[in-house]
């Protein structure tokens, strides 16, 4: 099965009261651990790429040529959509040539004017070639690719604008954070969610740094329109806890242990299991 843009399986989850996760990909276990979990669990996927993980991976064309390859061999059937996360204006044109299927602009920290008109450019290239495009007002807390964040809430308004553009999805900071959640954290704030899906009627809502939101504030965001939530750190955590416990206990000095086909398999066994864990908890299983 092609790549295939966000659009259908975002519309599909709102209406059907469920979220579809993105989970992101740093490497080839990751992307092989969640494609076989969403094909396994029979739930559409999408797979997200930072600016950061792209250029690790050595380019946004090796990342697409991978995942493109990867269906085809591992015979995937769902849907599964490449996405680029927390763009800037330069990386979105370099996915979209690379041939990913679905971008992120995020335009949060500029003044809203110049949001609005990045954004509306890059709405009509995206409606051209058939891909998703999510854009982002208010910010999300913590770091992404050196964007900090304070995790203020989005204001409803600025959100109607943006979604008037025609975007396929829509981020709103709701106060939810990047990485992992201070003791302190104050929670979701529901009353800006509500105000924001009040402005922008039917469009699918997307949460980021779904990392440690306890499962009754996701359930309940989804209930107030959240069709898309991100994934990222929570992978990375259970990854490093397989891999730190398998070498700590000497496996890798047993036989051919150090082979990283056997060093990684523990890690990547995590990473299915955390995203099979999230997409019960989305209502995803068994949607594709």
């Amino acid at each position: 099965m092609a790549l295939v843009s966000a659009k259908d399986m975002l519309e599909k989850a709102r209406d059907g009261k469920y979220a579809v996760g993105q989970f992101n990909i740093n490497n080839l276990e990751w992307t092989k651990s969640i494609l076989q979990t969403a094909e396994e669990l029979k739930s559409p996927v999408i797979l997200g790429v930072s600016e950061g993980a792209g250029k690790y991976m050595t380019g946004f064309k090796t990342v697409a040529a991978m995942v493109k390859a990867m269906i085809e061999e591992m015979h995937i059937t769902v849907p599964v959509a490449l996405h680029l996360d927390h763009g800037t204006y330069d990386g979105c044109y370099k996915c979209i040539e690379a041939g990913f299927s679905s971008i992120m602009f995020d335009g949060s920290h500029f003044p809203i004017a110049e949001n609005i008109e990045k954004t509306k450019e890059l709405v009509a290239v995206c409606n051209h070639l058939g891909l998703s495009i999510e854009a982002e007002v208010g910010s999300i807390g913590g770091e992404e690719d050196g964007v900090i964040g304070k995790g203020e809430c989005a204001d409803p308004e600025e959100c109607k604008k943006i979604a008037d553009l025609g975007v396929t999805m829509l981020a709103a900071g709701i106060g939810n954070i990047h990485g992992k959640y201070p003791a302190n954290w104050e929670g979701l704030s529901f009353e800006t969610l509500a105000a924001v899906k009040k402005k922008v009627g039917n469009m699918p809502l997307v949460l980021h740094g779904g990392t440690g939101i306890p499962t009754d504030m996701i359930k309940k965001a989804i209930s107030l329109g959240v069709a898309k939530i991100n994934v990222n750190t929570e992978c990375q955590l259970s990854f490093q806890a397989a891999t730190r416990k398998y070498v700590e206990e000497g496996k890798d000095l047993v036989g051919k242990g150090f082979d990283p086909r056997k060093l990684l398999a523990p890690g990547a066994q995590a990473i299915k299991d955390t995203v099979k864990e999230k997409m019960e908890i989305f209502g995803s299983i068994g949607k594709a």
